[in-house]
């Protein structure tokens, strides 16, 4: 059921059409928040991170930014993250995206929600949910700058990027010493 699983079925959502601000709730949940308005309140800025699931592990980030190239988002996003297991090399299955205008979500959600066409033979379906809890670039901005994935260590293709205009820039310098990762990888 996608409605359980954090999802908007992309039936809900049509080019142009804004996806549901939040899934469906259940009745638990419901009867904590009766009291709130229903959908975003005017004070909640839209949701722009998504999560993409069931990319192919094999998948490295460049192959990522040209899929999003050749589905016709170059300079839509403003940051990008394929996490990789430091160890193998190989990617753990999702990635995030920030889109940097919220009307161009429903777009971005439609064209991938159901993607198969990947560069490398595989049956994976990709899935597209809310990036949660980090939503926003200035979320992901703060989640990742003090990380260890940002550590000089790291290769360059295994960290977050950050984008102008479709323009690469520079992850904000980390506001404390950063330690290695745990798992040191190959390049070590």
């Amino acid at each position: 059921d996608e409605e359980a699983r954090g999802r908007v079925p992309a039936a809900v959502v049509a080019p142009g059409a804004a996806p549901a601000a939040e899934p469906q709730q259940s009745q638990k949940s419901k009867a904590k928040t009766a009291a709130k308005p229903k959908g975003q309140h005017a004070a909640e800025k839209p949701k722009t991170t998504l999560m993409l699931r069931n990319i192919p592990n094999d998948y490295t980030r460049q192959m990522l930014l040209d899929l999003l190239k050749e589905e016709g988002f170059e300079g839509k996003y403003d940051f990008v993250y394929l996490p990789v297991d430091l160890t193998s090399s190989a990617g753990l299955g999702y990635a995030f995206v920030n889109v940097a205008d919220p009307q161009v979500v429903p777009e971005v959600w439609a064209a991938l929600d159901g993607y198969k066409a990947w560069t490398i033979p595989t049956y994976k379906v990709c899935e597209v949910g809310w990036g949660d809890p980090h939503q926003g670039l200035m979320a992901n901005v703060r989640r990742y700058r003090n990380s260890p994935i940002m550590h000089e260590s790291v290769p360059d293709e295994y960290k977050p990027m950050l984008f102008t205009d479709g323009a690469r820039t520079e992850f904000p310098k980390p506001q404390k010493k950063l330690r290695a990762p745990r798992n040191r990888g190959r390049w070590q």
